[in-house]
């Protein structure tokens, strides 16, 4: 070590035996022993004059913290100073050294960002902010996450990836340092940690991080079940230790013959994954063959394939257990070739074989060579695919207008099991597992899936829902009129469509409701004499204002939907108009207003009746759902029309759009293939059977409930004509009748 960085080291230790006169308790010492790491691994790493900013941060962030303490009893220095020398042993650069360090001072200590852009600059301080509002963000569980929290992560992680590297190593800290808090905390914490932080870091490609986090998790949530399987590992390990060291020296004089240079690093499943397994695919732990493998690194990817065709040589690789992530990268940008082999003592072996640099990318992910750093390099296949995909969660988060709708639709991104398919020009394209068509359509494009009408994969003609498989060549057919449906929500699984499709709809629905709500304005304005263009602007204006409305429209959107009664409205623009309102007015004299049941955005159907063109109906306004349609003769009818201020008189178009559930009662005789039979006669009619179920059954006779798709009542009646002369069938009825 150079003289200056001797000085440097010694100007440490001193700041360090100092910090129990800044009023830190006994066992100081310890900040020093941290102090000590984390100078020893940015000797190679980061030059003189970094390591005196990291210096100088320390001594910042000592002072600053100066009476705080950890749980344990630790200055609470140790736990920033942990925190640098965990991002220390991924090789980051000075300035998320430095910035790990402080990454407390804001939220815990009286330093400001004024402060600290003054000592060490605006890089620094925007990450030490960037984290102090992640320490903000609190999760639940997955299925109750601060959402807009969360956004807040995404906005830190969008601006510089750095941010969430401190926050993960920070985690990690916290997770090695669970002991010293309660019960309640540590199950808290961990939980947290298994279903967002441990899937971010798989996410970024880091897998030493996470998987450091899913074992601790696991010790922490299950205790009894981690050591179970870690006394099964120890046990197996135990008994096969001299069977491993046979096959590996076997694979290492196979590649020398080849002259394949190579090192080996023999590798045992986590407990959290041997967990994962066994909980998923309910098998035990003597039937979760694949528990060894083997590393083989080599220099480059020739080699790689070469390595490949080496180790089948040696022994008999297993059928459909091969894959080539060289070829076509991982999400995150992991790359490597796996292969399962039949080993020597029965049980498969997994073997992985990379380059050096795919195996740094593998451990680290988006930290293994940092885009940041000053050698003029390009970032690494982690950190472009991470970058790629905030960028395409920070576009989605400008187009949701709900928190809770963005989460649920990141949650796919981070739980991925991707598919790899191929686009006519030959370009691979990764999608959540169970992608249809349709989430392919709109990963090549928005306007793609928008226009999309139906599929082509491997050349067959296929429906927009058929879910898709790795290999596959898949071309969308698009036409012009197309347009998305709100059934096309119940079957893409991509956080792209889904945000892409509901977007469409809630503009579409704004639209309708608009327009709807400007017609049951004017029904109401014309009883009283009244109409929008006899109110002056300045009252408009000012009632708006008043009620928090930017917009006409907006008013007339609310009104559709069910949030403001159209007559109370109706009788203030009269007032306002100068006109004295009717005390009341009779629903029969209402205008009716027709439907064509295309306006999906503010009219739903009864399940409780579920009407059909040509049924009599009538409109319930329902507050936040809009205008509900219902049969005349539905059961709820009469308590419904109780309230006559939300009831609206409703007719059917003479042009009716779309199709329209029904639900039929059908007596059968009880014989084998009585439902392929009925099932026969629907199809006959070119209808669409959505469900079905037995509700009675005896010796005899059997009661079938059908859930079907119908255009109107003289569709209906024929479907039910045609069942009816069904030889099994005894009656048939219209639910409810």
């Amino acid at each position: 070590m150079s003289g200056r960085r001797h000085g440097l080291k010694n100007r440490f230790d001193r700041a360090a035996s100092t910090s129990s006169e800044n009023g830190d308790p006994p066992g100081s010492g310890a900040v020093a022993d941290h102090v000590r790491d984390l100078l020893d691994k940015l000797q190679s790493d980061v030059p003189p004059e970094q390591i005196q900013r990291v210096l100088a941060a320390f001594l910042c962030g000592s002072k600053a913290h100066a009476g705080q303490t950890r749980l344990s009893g630790e200055p609470y220095i140790t736990h920033p100073v942990a925190v640098a020398s965990i991002l220390a042993d991924f090789h980051m650069d000075g300035d998320t050294i430095v910035a790990a360090i402080l990454h407390d001072v804001l939220e815990d200590t009286d330093c400001t960002s004024d402060e600290l852009e003054r000592e060490f600059g605006p890089v620094v301080t925007k990450l030490v902010e960037g984290v102090t509002k992640l320490d903000q963000v609190r999760f639940a569980s997955r299925q109750e996450a601060n959402a807009e929290s969360f956004r807040k992560m995404l906005l830190a992680m969008a601006s510089d990836l750095r941010v969430i590297l401190i926050k993960l190593a920070d985690r990690l800290h916290n997770m090695r340092t669970l002991a010293a808090k309660d019960h309640a905390s540590t199950r808290r914490i961990a939980m947290e940690t298994l279903e967002i932080y441990a899937p971010i870091a798989q996410r970024l490609g880091m897998n030493l991080v996470k998987a450091e986090l899913q074992d601790i998790g696991l010790r922490v949530l299950y205790p009894s079940r981690y050591r179970v399987i870690a006394s099964c590992i120890r046990g197996v390990m135990g008994s096969r230790r001299e069977a491993m060291r046979k096959i590996e020296s076997a694979i290492l004089q196979r590649l020398g013959d080849e002259g394949i240079p190579a090192r080996i690093v023999s590798r045992i499943k986590s407990p959290w994954s041997i967990y994962v397994k066994m909980k998923t695919q309910h098998k035990s732990f003597k039937e979760v063959m694949d528990l060894f493998g083997f590393r083989i690194v080599t220099d480059t990817v020739p080699h790689c394939y070469q390595a490949l065709g080496a180790v089948h040589a040696l022994f008999k690789p297993m059928d459909g257990r091969f894959r080539d992530f060289i070829a076509i990268p991982k999400a995150n940008g992991y790359q490597s070739l796996h292969t399962v082999l039949f080993g020597s003592f029965g049980a498969p072996i997994e073997i992985q074989i990379r380059t050096e640099e795919m195996d740094r990318v593998a451990e680290r992910g988006i930290a293994a060579h940092w885009v940041y750093k000053t050698d003029g390099s390009q970032p690494n296949s982690a950190q472009a695919r991470a970058h790629e995909w905030i960028s395409g969660l920070a576009s989605r988060e400008a187009t949701t207008d709900s928190a809770i709708e963005f989460i649920e639709n990141v949650k796919v991104d981070l739980f991925p099991d991707e598919v790899y398919v191929f686009t006519p020009r030959g370009d691979i394209l990764a999608l959540p597992r169970n992608s249809t068509a349709l989430d392919f359509a709109y990963a090549v494009h928005t306007d793609v899936g928008a226009h999309a009408v139906t599929a082509r994969v491997d050349g067959q003609i296929s429906s927009l829902r058929t879910c898709l498989q790795s290999g596959q060549n898949v071309e969308i057919v698009t036409a012009p009129s197309a347009q998305p449906k709100p059934e096309w929500l119940g079957f893409v699984v991509s956080g792209k469509a889904r945000t892409a499709i509901r977007n469409y709809l809630k503009r579409l629905q704004h639209e309708d409701a608009v327009q709807f709500g400007h017609r049951m304005l004017d029904r109401e304005l014309i009883i009283r004499s009244v109409s929008l263009d006899t109110i002056p602007t300045d009252a408009l204006e000012g009632y708006l204002e008043e009620h928090h409305y930017q917009r006409l429209e907006a008013l007339l959107a609310d009104i559709a939907l069910g949030q403001r009664m159209p007559g109370p409205v109706a009788d203030h623009f009269a007032q306002l108009a100068g006109i004295s309102a009717p005390g009341s007015v009779s629903p029969v004299s209402r205008e009716t207003i027709a439907i064509t049941g295309a306006e999906r955005g503010v009219i739903s159907f009864a399940n409780c009746c579920l009407p059909v063109p040509g049924d009599t109906i009538f409109g319930y306004l329902s507050a936040g759902k809009g205008i509900v349609v219902h049969r005349l003769e539905c059961p709820n009818a009469e308590e419904l029309q109780r309230e006559s201020e939300r009831c609206l008189a409703i007719e059917w178009d003479r042009k009716v759009e779309g199709d329209y559930k029904v639900k039929l009662r059908i007596d059968v005789l009880n014989r084998p293939g009585v439902l392929a039979t009925v099932a026969a006669a629907l199809a006959e009619t070119g209808t669409n059977i959505e469900n079905v179920e037995y509700i009675e059954r005896d010796f005899t006779a059997s009661t079938l409930m059908f859930t079907i798709e119908v255009q109107n009542r003289i569709h209906l009646a024929r479907v039910m004509r045609r069942v009816r002369h069904s030889a099994v069938v005894n009656a048939i009825h219209r639910d409810p009748f």
